[in-house]
């Protein structure tokens, strides 16, 4: 039997979204980067229900895609709606 690790979080899978039914999950992964940050942006970061939409992202995307679509929305220039 594994030791459990004290300190780290449990591990879970992103739930099924019945919006994105194929195996490939790029639609799933930019819908909930947007998703999270129009979120933020009307409620705030400590709004606990953005979190789904964090945990998904964080989970479905990769990090150079992530990191890419950081620096455009800083530049101003990201395509996606993410005014509330």
């Amino acid at each position: 039997m594994a030791e459990e690790q004290k300190g780290s979080s449990p591990l879970h899978t992103v739930g099924f979204d019945p919006r994105f039914p194929n195996q490939n999950q790029t639609k799933h992964c930019w819908q909930s980067y947007v998703d999270y940050h129009k979120c933020v942006n009307m409620k705030g970061e400590d709004f606990a229900p953005c979190k789904v939409f964090w945990r998904t992202y964080s989970a479905l995307c990769p990090l150079d895609w992530v990191d890419k679509w950081d620096e455009q929305r800083e530049k101003g220039i990201f395509a996606g709606d993410i005014q509330p």
